[in-house]
C-alpha cells in the first residue's frame, strides 16, 4: 500500500479512516471541545468527530478560505459540530463562541513543521487548553527540512517544544515509515496544571 501519508505534490488523499487508525491511540474517548489547527481539507478533523463523537464541538482553523468554506459544507451536510475558522494559527485569533471555556484537546496533523518559531506558537495555543487537556501531534521524525516540511519537529525535540508549552512529557502513540524518509510519528501531550511536575 502506498504511503498516504507521504508529502509531495503527488501525495494521494489522506480518507477519514486511515486519519482515525493514525491518531485513535492518541485521543481520549469522550466527547470534548477541540481545535484542529491547519485542518486543511478536515481529514483529521473528520477523524476527530469519528473518534469523540457528534456531541463534540470541534474548532477547524485553516488559513485556506476554500478549504474553510468546504469544512463549512461538510459540517452541514453531516450533521457535525464543525466550526470552521478561517485563521493563520500562527497570528493571534479567536475561536467564535469559546469565551472563557477552556479547550478538552488541540491537535496538530502536519501542521506545526510549518511554523518556523514552533516553540513560541505551541505555547500561545497551548494556554488554550484545560489543565489535564490533551495536545497531539503529527510530525515528521527526520532533521532535513524540504518544501513540503520546512521546519521537521523530530521526535527528540519535541519533549522540549511541550516542557515550554507547559505539556507533559509527550507519549508516541503511533509511528509509520515515510516515503520520503524518515518516519510519520503522532504523540500526545497534557496540559500541566500548574505547580504540577512534568509527567
Amino acid at each position: 500500500m502506498a504511503d498516504p501519508f507521504r508529502e509531495g505534490p503527488a501525495r494521494p488523499s489522506v480518507n477519514t479512516e486511515e486519519a482515525v487508525a493514525l491518531i485513535g491511540g492518541a485521543i481520549p474517548r469522550h466527547a470534548g471541545t477541540w481545535a484542529d489547527l491547519g485542518a486543511g481539507d478536515g481529514t483529521f478533523t473528520r477523524a476527530l468527530v469519528e473518534l469523540l463523537g457528534q456531541s463534540s464541538r470541534i474548532f477547524a482553523v485553516d488559513r485556506d478560505a476554500r478549504a474553510v468554506a468546504a469544512l463549512e459544507r461538510w459540517a452541514r451536510t453531516n450533521g457535525a459540530n464543525v466550526i470552521p475558522v478561517a485563521a493563520d494559527f500562527t497570528d493571534p485569533f479567536e475561536l467564535p463562541g469559546l469565551g472563557a471555556t477552556m479547550l478538552d484537546g488541540m491537535l496538530f496533523a502536519n501542521a506545526l513543521h510549518f511554523v518556523r518559531d514552533a516553540d513560541v506558537v505551541l505555547a500561545r495555543l497551548a494556554a488554550w487548553v484545560r489543565p489535564g487537556g490533551r495536545v497531539v501531534f503529527v510530525e515528521y521524525d527526520r532533521r532535513a527540512g524540504s518544501r513540503w516540511v520546512p521546519h521537521p519537529i523530530p521526535a527528540d525535540r519535541l519533549p522540549a517544544l511541550a516542557a515550554l508549552a507547559g505539556l507533559s512529557t509527550p507519549i508516541m502513540t503511533a509511528t509509520r515509515p515515510s516515503a520520503f524518509g524518515g518516519n510519520l510519528y503522532v504523540a500526545a501531550a497534557d496540559r500541566v496544571a500548574k505547580g504540577a511536575g512534568r509527567g
